[in-house]
């Protein structure tokens, strides 16, 4: 892929938000990266698939260490997420050390290896998928801390690297109907439909609308926007949810 397309990197981009997220940004022009456990299911020229698990500290380092001397990476979306839910007292810690390394350590891998090629182009767009569970949710407990712990990198980021003509921000997504939604609640139960009925906009949501936020906090043009978490939960955030 050429290096005249500004390079985006995606992960967990096979599915879900994570594909929409590309599709998305391949119909902008960007030329996309998705780093995820499987590839994708359907091929475009300006879309590369590398395979890595990216809660593997060191396999993902390998990867975007690799893919930087190929690409002036300037785009990352970090997508790639698990729920493992569980009450308080079923918590396995092993559950929330996967977790932390998916969510928060592979954040700052990914930032790592892309800040050169953004100090040096005196710009850049950092985007962090986090969730509106982070605000609390019944069996939440790893998936909850490790999504907060995200923002706290999202804000601190912000703080760091604006000199630089870098942004961060997060895009937190409430019931969003993917795989990962529907294996714990079917798209067409009961419990589906409730859920839907007790948001404020009446449905739930699908991955291109968190995909469009992602596209607005990536344009150059939205360059004073800078360390904010935009939900896009249908209002879920603005009271309780209840799953």
């Amino acid at each position: 892929m050429s290096r005249e397309r500004p390079a985006a990197l995606v992960t967990g981009g096979s599915a879900g938000i994570g594909k929409s997220i590309c599709e998305h940004l391949l119909q902008s022009g960007y030329a996309v990266i998705n780093l995820s456990r499987r590839g994708s299911d359907y091929e475009h020229e300006h879309l590369e698939d590398v395979a890595v698990d990216l809660a593997d500290v060191d396999a993902t380092r390998d990867a975007v260490l690799a893919l930087k001397n190929r690409y002036d990476i300037t785009n990352i979306v970090h997508n790639a997420g698990v729920i493992r839910p569980a009450l308080v007292e079923d918590v396995d810690l092993r559950d929330l050390g996967y977790l932390s390394r998916l969510h928060v350590h592979a954040s700052v891998t990914l930032a790592q290896a892309a800040l050169p090629a953004m100090k040096a182009a005196n710009f850049g767009r950092i985007v962090i998928i986090g969730s509106r569970a982070m605000l609390g949710l019944e069996q939440r407990t790893a998936y909850a801390a490790t999504k907060a712990a995200q923002i706290g990198l999202v804000r601190t980021w912000a703080l760091e690297l604006g000199q630089y003509g870098i942004t961060v921000n997060a895009v937190a997504p409430g019931p969003i109907v993917t795989d990962m939604f529907t294996d714990v609640i079917p798209e067409e139960s009961d419990q589906a439909a409730s859920l839907a009925a007790s948001l404020p906009v009446r449905r739930l949501g699908q991955p291109d609308d968190v995909a469009r936020a992602v596209t607005f906090f990536l344009h150059p043009d939205n360059g004073f926007v800078t360390g904010q978490t935009l939900f896009v939960c249908g209002g879920a955030s603005v009271g309780s949810l209840s799953l």
